[in-house]
């Protein structure tokens, strides 16, 4: 199990992130807000993924006013994403928000800072930092030369953080994220040396389900492993629905959380000869919506599939015609390959 930093335990909503807490999946719905309807059906989809914590855009007041009738329908903490108006961060918290994500330093005055500092105090709600690469102070860019680097990101994280401070406010967690890996590891780093609050961690603008679901594997594997990180974001230009899949299979793959069936198989070779492309796709496809913790393998051939299966609770492994059906490395099953699938699931649903 790898060792994680210990950082501030903050409540939001019905969960805890930070601590000995668990790190926290968390997605955005990419629906108009104020549409209600389409947001909860997105919401929903997104729990039952996986999502644990959720965000919105607000970026007017009808949106903001549809965050109470949004959240008597979920049952996950909401989040409001605010850029620049104090009054719809002020809404969103009337309307029963779980969290807000802002930067103090875009609300305005120090007067509409403290009056949104006040009502997160009243009602509990913690404030979310986001640092952005995109969106740096230019007074920042000026100092480092023209270029946002890590340095510049963790110094403009370090100014919002102070604001909130100077008004009594510690309630706090904080992002600083960059469209590639190297800046976003080293702000990561950077910070998690000068502050213990909870960090949400994620590359952003990682690109499309490929590409970003390889930067998002990287970055926050990297980061993950080093032991910075309370709660992630995967951001792929997709279905937010891909986030989850790809953000639960980084976790599980660095032993930090469970969810759900993993499946290993075995690369394909001259040796093989069951289509184990189509196997391992059909046993994946199959297993969607089985909530167990168990490991599953996919074999293509008996050089490596009995050794390889040993490591597994249950295992197919293809041959001509026919397969094996393991069960902790011992056969339990011989079937013919069109009832491989069939007879497999019978004992995944067995499996205790």
């Amino acid at each position: 199990m790898l060792k994680r930093r210990r950082t501030k335990k903050i409540r939001i909503g019905n969960i805890f992130i930070g601590g000995n807490a668990p790190i926290v999946v968390q997605s955005m719905t990419n629906t108009d807000t104020a549409d209600v309807k389409a947001t909860v059906r997105q919401i929903k989809a997104l729990e039952k993924a996986g999502c644990e914590m959720i965000r919105v855009a607000v970026p007017n007041i009808e949106a903001a006013k549809a965050i109470g009738k949004i959240k008597k329908q979920i049952n996950i903490p909401l989040v409001a994403d605010i850029h620049f108006s104090a009054e719809l961060a002020i809404e969103a918290i009337n309307q029963g928000i779980d969290k807000l994500r802002i930067n103090p330093g875009n609300i305005g005055s120090e007067e509409k800072i403290k009056a949104v500092v006040e009502a997160a105090k009243k009602k509990n709600i913690p404030i979310r930092i986001g640092v952005n690469a995109g969106s740096l102070e230019k007074d920042l860019i000026e100092k480092y030369k023209g270029k946002v680097t890590a340095k510049a990101m963790v110094e403009s994280a370090m100014r919002h953080i102070k604001i909130l401070e100077r008004h009594n406010f510690k309630n706090i967690l904080i992002s600083l994220k960059a469209s590639d890996i190297e800046r976003t590891v080293e702000a990561y780093r950077l910070l998690s040396e000068q502050v213990n609050y909870p960090l949400h961690i994620g590359v952003t603008e990682a690109g499309t389900s490929f590409r970003g679901t390889v930067m998002s594997s990287i970055g926050l594997g990297i980061l993950l492993y080093d032991g910075i990180g309370d709660t992630l974001r995967v951001s792929l230009t997709a279905d937010p629905i891909e986030e989850m899949k790809v953000a639960w299979e980084i976790l599980k793959s660095l032993g930090l959380r469970k969810r759900g069936i993993t499946v290993t198989s075995c690369p394909t070779c001259g040796r093989t000869q069951v289509d184990l492309i189509g196997l391992a796709k059909k046993v994946e496809d199959a297993l969607v919506g089985i909530d167990k913790d168990i490991h599953v393998a996919v074999m293509g051939c008996v050089v490596n599939g009995p050794g390889e299966a040993r490591e597994a609770d249950l295992a197919i492994i293809g041959g001509k015609g026919v397969g094996l059906i393991t069960k902790k490395g011992d056969i339990i099953k011989q079937v013919s390959e069109d009832k491989l699938i069939k007879e497999f699931l019978k004992e995944v649903r067995k499996f205790n």
